[in-house]
């Protein structure tokens, strides 16, 4: 975890993926965030796959080094205690509708003489205020229907939807730029923003950005489906002689000539080019156009060869590859992994298990990243934080506790879910 944000608070009220991602790419560079929950868990405190003392692993490495923060945001009491410490904060994620509670005018209306002008960013499902998730808007913006062998028929294939929630990550990543782009703009002018991201728009939006909308509206229909081909480029998986499967990928010169020299292919792709009339090292194009016959004479020096003599020929001339792991296999690979400065010890999980745990994504050479933190107990920080945020004395806070309305540390808790 880095310091570069040690300055920074942000109150969060979220559950699932896209909102709490958010909020741990803050916490991972040095904001104190703030994690506001229903007392009994928000709705994504038990999702799958839970310990068998109940606790969400999903849950427990979306919210690494947060604090926690347990009201009954059910009651009027607990919701206005939420909207006080969101207004005196002055930042807030949320991906609570906009018309709740925790509405940007609602935070904006509490806050006190002197608070930084109220900036909030909401993730939203559709700009037009239907719901979504990441499986919805990826049906939505067609992802699915590319997928799958070749020989598939568009009109009767099946979609495949991918198993990771990509939109969702993509999405709490820009929301958390969008946060920091909004607070550079307040440090400016004084001028706090309210930013709305639909989940939706993140989709179509990349689909636009990627170039694949101008494809399709140029084309005048969909793309053909391409098995685990590259799109546009030369690359595609292949079987060795003892059943490895690889991915390959050559966009640049330096890629393919590698390629080439790996597998020995000089001159029966020579023969090719003169066959055909084309000069494979001109770019991706003819690469792409001509992918089946170049596919042929790859899969049959895979196939005549171990893949630790690949590995090692691919290697040697610097070729951009890897083989397929299965996601059990590549938690357990030393390269990924073990020796992989990304990952420190694990931290005091609240499950209890001990396994590696990430730090930053960004690598910052000049300082210490130090060690992944733990994400909290739900409640663990109540009472901190309702004392030093909104100057609630211990008596105070007690009989909130003794109502119902604030929940403490829900440490050595079992739940039965």
């Amino acid at each position: 975890m880095y310091n570069l944000l040690s300055d920074l608070s942000i109150i969060e009220v979220s559950s699932f993926v896209a909102s709490p991602t958010a909020g741990l790419y803050c916490a991972q560079m040095g904001a104190e965030v703030i994690r506001v929950d229903h007392k009994a868990g928000g709705l994504d405190y038990d999702r799958y796959m839970l310990t068998k003392e109940g606790r969400s692993l999903s849950w427990e490495n979306l919210n690494r080094a947060k604090k926690s923060v347990a009201l009954d945001l059910r009651s009027g009491e607990g919701r206005e205690l939420c909207v006080e410490l969101a207004a005196r904060t002055g930042n807030c994620i949320t991906n609570l509708p906009e018309k709740s509670f925790l509405s940007h005018a609602a935070m904006k209306a509490a806050q006190p003489e002197g608070a930084p002008d109220m900036t909030s960013v909401r993730i939203m499902g559709w700009h037009d205020g239907r719901q979504a998730m990441d499986f919805t808007v990826n049906a939505a913006a067609g992802y699915p229907l590319m997928t799958g062998p070749e020989e598939w028929e568009m009109e009767t294939a099946p979609p495949i939807n991918q198993v990771m929630p990509a939109w969702d990550f993509i999405t709490g990543a820009y929301c958390a730029f969008a946060m920091l782009a909004a607070l550079r703009h307040r440090d400016a002018t004084g001028e706090g923003s309210e930013v709305r991201v639909p989940l939706g728009n993140v989709a179509i939006g990349t689909l636009a950005n990627s170039g694949t909308m101008a494809e399709m509206l140029l084309r005048g229909g969909d793309r053909e489906r391409l098995g685990n081909a590259i799109w546009g480029a030369f690359g595609r998986d292949f079987r060795s002689k003892d059943g490895v499967r690889f991915m390959v990928a050559a966009l640049t010169p330096k890629q393919w000539d590698g390629l080439v020299e790996a597998f020995g292919l000089a001159v029966p792709i020579g023969q090719l080019e003169a066959e055909i009339g084309v000069n494979f090292a001109d770019g991706d194009r003819p690469r792409f156009e001509h992918r089946h016959r170049l596919f042929d004479l790859f899969q049959g020096v895979a196939g005549s060869h171990e893949y630790a003599s690949l590995e090692a020929r691919m290697a040697a001339q610097g070729c951009t590859f890897e083989r397929y792991r299965t996601a059990h296999e590549a938690a357990n690979d030393p390269v990924l992994v073990a020796d992989n400065p990304l990952f420190g010890p694990s931290p005091a999980n609240p499950s209890g298990l001990e396994y590696p745990a990430t730090r930053s994504f960004a690598n910052l050479p000049q300082k210490d990243a130090g060690d992944p933190a733990p994400a909290p107990y739900l409640g663990q920080h109540s009472e901190e934080v309702l004392a030093e945020r909104l100057g609630l004395s211990s008596g105070a806070i007690g009989k909130l506790v003794d109502a119902g309305t604030v929940a403490l540390s829900d440490e050595g808790k079992t739940y039965n879910r």
